[in-house]
């Protein structure tokens, strides 16, 4: 199931108010200013910061944020 385009346009960066860009088949949004991805899980766009993986990370296959 695909996100819905007018969620898409609300939705921006929570740490920089950027627009966000879909990645991977949309399992995740990208903030291309802050280089941050944003998980999709269940359809559900999770935009806490401290859920943001980094946009290397996230090309490098991590999915999900480390716990330090």
């Amino acid at each position: 199931m695909a996100l819905n385009p007018e969620l898409l346009a609300l939705l921006a960066c929570p740490v920089c108010r950027g627009e966000l860009e879909p990645v991977d088949n949309e399992s995740g949004l990208e903030c291309p200013a802050c280089a941050l991805v944003f998980p999709v899980r269940d359809n559900i766009p999770i935009m806490l910061q401290e859920e943001a993986i980094r946009k290397d990370d996230w090309e490098r296959g991590q999915r999900k944020k480390q716990s330090r």
